[in-house]
């Protein structure tokens, strides 16, 4: 197994490695202080095609898959990972379920302009009683047989990409009705932004990622053809699990670039920063701390790739997904406390990048299923049944 890149593949990432370190270090950190989503530097993204990576180019994608995703999310964070968020939510959790599960007509209308990114989508699944017990989804929706519209009403919260000014669509799951055995009918549905009914909050004040959008949604009677319904009636919950199993190699690439980044932010202040009368650089302690966080970042890395590989041939990746996104999470937060650590008061203060990080690894121990979800599903996909 050859875990080195194509050459198509590492023109892609130089490409996005200049982006990320010539437009987006100079400014994230005025938008990251200002809690303030970055416009530009996301129609930058757009025009560089790296929303539409995954997509076949009749939709105005690149034709490219997972791999690539992959490969621009990790060089993204390791400089900043408000941004890969953004691209991650935008094709993972925006684009992707209607690439998927979408009718032809769904696909011709929404695509092309999620592609190039003029529009972002959005993917509503959490809900306030329902994060990682999505079966207990709340919001429902009903047909209306006299309009032929379904009839939305629900809150979901914890939206990436939901309320930006280019946000175009949420693709919400609901309760459509009840199965055999009183279990609920999950739905997913399409719904434009703007729709009467459709209300989206102020954004959240986050701990991290504050150069991204995350908000609350809330429906009532929200109403939407009967054709916006997503794939077959019923099969929500279905789609949204491979939705997600998907998502977590992308998030994986996401937290090994920010594990990377803090290795690179580390090396630097260590050649630079003087102490007794030499770099610290020299002193073995710190040498030994950087080593293993480069070890961290380098499996992660092995782990993502691994998991996109298989997703790409065609092969199972469930367990795979879920070993690469419990272990590069994990790294990411061990190397930003390290990285902090090592920057002593100066990774304490907003001027540096490291202190975005530290703030920014926590959530990918929680985002697109916990570290503990992980853990139940790698446990299962072994045959350990409770």
């Amino acid at each position: 197994m050859d875990y080195r890149l194509s050459p198509e593949l590492e023109d892609l990432r130089r490409t996005v490695e200049e982006f990320a370190h010539e437009v987006v270090a100079p400014k994230i950190g005025d938008f990251y202080e200002r809690h303030e989503f970055p416009y530009e530097i996301v129609r930058e993204m757009g025009r560089m095609g790296l929303f539409g990576l995954p997509f076949p180019e009749e939709y105005g994608g690149m034709g490219g898959d997972y791999l690539a995703l992959g490969v621009a999310l990790e060089e993204l964070a390791r400089v900043d990972s408000s941004i890969a968020i953004t691209l991650e939510a935008g094709v993972s959790l925006g684009a992707m379920p209607i690439h998927l599960y979408g009718t032809e007509a769904q696909k011709q209308e929404w695509l092309p302009r999620l592609c190039t990114g003029e529009m972002l989508g959005a993917f509503g699944l959490t809900e306030p009683d329902g994060g990682s017990d999505a079966g207990a989804t709340r919001t429902t929706a009903r047909l209306d047989s006299a309009t032929n519209e379904w009839v939305i009403n629900g809150t979901k919260c914890f939206i990436t990409n939901s309320g930006t000014d280019i946000t175009g669509l949420v693709t919400v799951t609901a309760v459509t009705g009840r199965k055999p055995d009183g279990r609920p009918q999950i739905s997913s549905i399409i719904v434009p932004s703007g729709t009467p009914g459709f209300t989206v909050a102020a954004p959240y004040s986050k701990v991290g990622w504050n150069a991204s959008d995350t908000r609350e949604l809330s429906f009532t009677d929200v109403r939407v053809p009967a054709e916006n319904l997503l794939g077959e009636e019923g099969r929500g919950y279905a789609q949204f699990l491979r939705i997600l199993d998907e998502g977590r190699i992308a998030i994986a690439a996401l937290a090994t670039g920010l594990a990377q980044g803090c290795v690179d932010e580390s090396v630097k202040y260590a050649k630079e920063r003087q102490a007794f009368g030499k770099p610290i650089a020299a002193n073995q302690a710190i040498q030994f701390k950087i080593a293993d966080m480069e070890m961290k970042a380098h499996t992660a890395r092995l782990a993502w790739r691994d998991a996109a590989a298989r997703l790409v041939s065609g092969a199972a990746f469930k367990k795979e997904a879920a070993l690469a996104k419990l272990h590069s999470s994990t790294v990411a937060v061990d190397n930003a406390r390290e990285a902090t650590q090592i920057h002593g008061g100066y990774g304490f203060m907003n001027e540096y990048p490291v202190a975005r990080m530290w703030r920014d690894s926590k959530i990918l121990e929680i985002g697109e299923g916990t570290s503990e979800v992980q853990r139940m599903l790698i446990a299962r996909e072994l045959g350990l049944v409770g």
